[in-house]
């Protein structure tokens, strides 16, 4: 589940680089509204839960694993959550400008814009590299009951319906 949701984190962050771009171009027309607003409503809904997750299953699986790879591993996520969390604050007024049809400060739009996607970069590697794989090993070893638990927690979380995000409507391929 964790792995799926970084795919849809990339084709979230493509497509809010496309609408850097677009925007730049083109202003905040109709396509660029539809688009910050399926930007906005992945970051702020399904990405804290995503999140979320991470820090409920992941760190705590690598903190016990207790060797300093994992540990050091697991304070990074954090940390990196963090800064995303923060960038994100930059990023989500711009959007909000663009999705009311108004179109913000190119410098400081394509600033944020790249700065929170190339947040992304490194910290998707590592989770995909390390935390995932060890995490998940982590949690096989305690067996059958334990995997399903964690599964379990995370799809229930889903089932509330605070994380439904639909696919994107706007694309500028």
């Amino acid at each position: 589940m964790l792995a799926a949701c970084h795919d849809r984190v990339r084709r979230s962050l493509a497509l809010l680089l496309r609408l850097r771009e677009h925007v730049a171009l083109n202003g905040a027309d109709e396509r660029a509204r539809e688009a910050a607003a399926d930007v906005l409503r992945y970051f702020t809904l399904a990405a804290p839960a995503h999140h979320e997750d991470e820090e409920r299953h992941v760190v705590p699986a690598l903190r016990a694993l207790g060797d300093e790879r994992s540990l050091s591993t697991a304070q990074r996520l954090l940390d990196e959550h963090g800064v995303i969390r923060d960038a994100w604050a930059a990023l989500q007024p711009l959007l909000e400008q663009v999705a009311l049809g108004r179109t913000p400060a190119r410098s400081e739009f394509d600033t944020a814009s790249q700065r929170f996607a190339d947040l992304h970069d490194g910290h998707l590697l590592l989770e995909e590299s390390i935390a995932f794989p060890s995490a998940e090993a982590y949690v096989a070893g305690q067996g059958a009951p334990a995997i399903a638990a964690v599964g379990a927690e995370m799809a229930a979380r889903r089932m509330t319906g605070a994380t439904a995000v639909r696919r994107p409507r706007a694309d500028f391929s």
